[in-house]
């Protein structure tokens, strides 16, 4: 290798590191290190929620679910990551604590998505002017009759996003999400979700499948649709298998802050031995409220604002 070529590739390499450090918003994936992200915390439309109409176990008791939520951004604070709270008002929104749902970040601003769950609607432009006023442009919004949840989108590199067809995540919603980032070279595959308990439940691609290092993920494999394992085994991305018990305590839904640095819930602990067993640095919180209740893990929680590679 010639000296101007070494030249060359430094000045290169130097633009990325200043480029990655002055960003404030992107980050192509699920693992790489996380360094700001949004948050609600749980308020009153959380906490008088009506189980039946939001599909919960019971009325989450909201002192209790506010203390549990505030353990998880004691957390991220503790590995650095800069929270963002979303704080507008949603009197009649309960599920809006769960801000991974509405809209999705890319390098390229955000695409606005749109809610599968009627009762969610609305939550969509609350969110989008939130990252307006962080100075993140808006690439694109769902619209028509195109749905799509940020629960059944996965990145699995910087160039690859899985999106999951299901109750929530529609065609449409599919075909708009392909189009808005068609531009720049993001390659937009489908899959399809099963039916398990029906629309009124929540399964997102999510629900089956959390990425906790670049080539290691947990899956449940019973519901995982085979062109997607096979898809993950193609690109030689390793997995750790949860039982059926672990899978309906929401063990595949996990959130990672860094490379083989994650957060879930604290019940799993036969997952949680596996990760530690592979050398993953495990943070737990007990989401008795704020998940058990109202079918949302710690991916649901958050929605990542910059990932830095």
């Amino acid at each position: 290798m010639t000296m101007k070529l070494l030249v060359v590739l430094s000045a290169l390499q130097l633009a990325m590191v200043v480029d990655a450090a002055s960003a404030s918003y992107g980050g192509h994936s699920m693992v790489a290190p996380l360094r700001r992200v949004i948050v609600r915390r749980p308020d009153v439309a959380f906490g008088s929620a009506d189980p039946v109409a939001w599909h919960y176990t019971a009325q989450p008791n909201l002192l209790v679910a506010q203390k549990e939520h505030d353990h998880i951004v004691d957390i991220l604070r503790n590995e650095g990551v800069e929270v963002l709270y979303h704080d507008a008002d949603l009197p009649r929104h309960a599920d809006s604590i769960f801000v991974h749902d509405p809209i999705l970040i890319t390098n390229h601003g955000a695409i606005v998505l749109r809610m599968g769950k009627a009762l969610r609607c609305g939550e969509e432009s609350a969110i989008a002017d939130m990252v307006k006023s962080l100075g993140i442009p808006i690439l694109y919004t769902l619209h028509g009759d195109a749905t799509a949840e940020g629960g059944d989108i996965l990145w699995i590199d910087e160039k690859t996003l899985v999106v999951g067809r299901g109750f929530r995540t529609n065609q449409e919603g599919i075909n708009q999400i392909r189009v808005a980032l068609a531009p720049y070279g993001v390659d937009v595959l489908q899959v399809d979700l099963p039916y398990d308990q029906g629309k009124d439940a929540c399964l997102h691609l999510q629900s089956l499948i959390s990425f906790v290092d670049y080539d290691l993920a947990v899956v449940y494999l019973k519901y995982l649709p085979v062109a997607f394992f096979e898809m993950l085994q193609q690109r030689g991305i390793n997995l750790i298998t949860v039982s059926k018990t672990e899978y309906l305590a929401m063990a595949p839904n996990i959130l990672a802050i860094k490379p083989g640095v994650v957060l879930m819930l604290q019940d799993n602990i036969e997952l949680i031995m596996k990760l530690m067993s592979v050398g993953c640095k495990v943070y737990t919180y007990q989401g008795n409220e704020i998940s058990h209740k109202a079918e949302g893990g710690a991916t649901c929680l958050t929605r990542p604002v910059l990932r830095v590679f």
